[in-house]
């Protein structure tokens, strides 16, 4: 989802383990792109992620770029 100030999406994961396993998949992008998403873990298999530029309080290219490899991730 693209709100004015934030892009969104949420992931539902088999279990536990997988969840976590993309959590930390993604924390390793973040580190490598200076990048870093709000990461929600719930429900002990879903995720939400969300992207914005906080240096200009919403989105830019850079969001579009993190949330396009977030969403090649395979696990």
């Amino acid at each position: 989802m693209i709100s004015e100030k934030r892009l969104t999406r949420s992931f539902e994961f088999k279990n536990f383990q997988k969840a976590l396993d993309f959590v930390n998949t993604v924390g390793v992008i973040a580190e490598k792109e200076d990048h870093h998403p709000d990461i929600l873990m719930h429900g002990y298999r879903h995720v939400k992620i969300s992207l914005d530029t906080h240096t200009v309080s919403g989105v830019t290219e850079n969001d579009f770029i993190m949330a396009a490899k977030i969403n090649q991730i395979q696990l």
